[in-house]
């Protein structure tokens, strides 16, 4: 009997969640967040980006984040980067792993990127064998891979391209990603069958928005086709800056319980997660979207009424 998960959730709160706060949440925080997300469990945490300030406000002390943080053994904690100028200093502040991002729309990637393909590409090509000379792993994110806001439905054709691209300059891991939640699950798992023909279960990131509230839908359609591996942010925070309506992420405290209740390993404290989720207002300085943290576990049981414990 193995104790390796059935299914490997990366943590992006830190990242993906935090990036449109308004409210700044201070560095120590962000790293006490990020040890405690440590301490419950995660193989993988998105800790930050390293891209302009002037872009993405909220993040501009990932550097003093990633030498703060406490890293624990068997933990990936992954940067994402935009340019090679960003992924100098996420290499400059041990990131184990580089995460680039180009969209499957040109429309998006120049909202979002600031480049065309053409352009994001010749960066991908600089920054792989920067990565890889530095020994560090290289993930190649597909974003509006299910759908861009500005063009609509992506062809599967170029989506399938880009992975091949990406692979071809030296990205070992692929995420595609659902950036303003227009994923469906009988289009899940058609083009997750077709990319799993290209790249390991290993390597496949599933990053879903719950946009239009088909997030866990989405995750159990993708697992059913022998997807692995899937994004999630504590309480479902997050949202692409640059997307219209890209409200937030999968939540990961209701993904771990979807997952415990219907027997899937997540190696995930998922008591931890819901306390930790739990402090998130106080946080961030409004409610947040999960469910389980605010209804409890299904087996929290209430107490009986008083007046159904009185005699007759």
């Amino acid at each position: 009997m193995t104790d390796a998960p059935d299914i490997i959730i990366q943590e992006v709160a830190p990242r993906d969640g935090l990036q449109i706060e308004k409210a700044w949440v201070e560095t120590a925080d962000k790293v006490r967040l990020i040890d405690a997300l440590s301490a419950a469990g995660f193989s993988r945490i998105e800790v930050s980006s390293f891209v302009s300030p002037r872009a993405v406000p909220a993040l501009r002390d990932a550097a003093q984040v990633f030498g703060a943080i406490r890293r624990h053994d068997g933990t990936i904690y992954v940067a994402l980067v935009p340019n090679l100028r960003g992924a100098e200093a996420a290499i400059a502040a041990d990131a184990d792993e580089l995460n680039f991002v180009m969209s499957a729309s040109e429309t998006h990637n120049r909202a979002n990127m600031g480049m065309t393909h053409a352009q994001s590409l010749a960066e991908l090509s600089a920054i792989g064998k920067r990565t890889l000379d530095a020994g560090k792993l290289l993930n190649g994110s597909v974003a509006t891979a299910f759908g861009c806001p500005f063009e609509g439905t992506q062809a599967r054709v170029k989506v399938i391209d880009t992975v091949k691209r990406y692979r071809d300059l030296g990205a070992g891991g692929i995420t595609l990603a659902d950036t303003t939640g227009m994923a469906n699950p009988r289009q899940v798992r058609a083009l997750v069958s077709d990319v799993l023909k290209l790249v390991p279960p290993t390597q496949l990131t599933l990053h879903f928005h719950n946009t239009r509230g088909l997030g866990l839908l989405n995750v159990m359609a993708a697992h059913e086709v022998g997807a692995r591996r899937f994004d999630a942010a504590l309480g479902g925070l997050g949202g692409c800056p640059f997307a219209p309506g890209a409200t937030g992420n999968v939540c990961t405290e209701d993904l771990v319980n979807l997952c415990a209740e219907t027997g899937l390993r997540t190696g995930l404290d998922l008591d931890a997660l819901i306390d930790l989720s739990r402090q998130l207002p106080a946080l961030i300085g409004h409610d947040v979207a999960g469910q389980v943290a605010k209804a409890g576990r299904p087996l929290d049981l209430h107490a009986i009424p008083e007046p159904l414990l009185q005699p007759g």
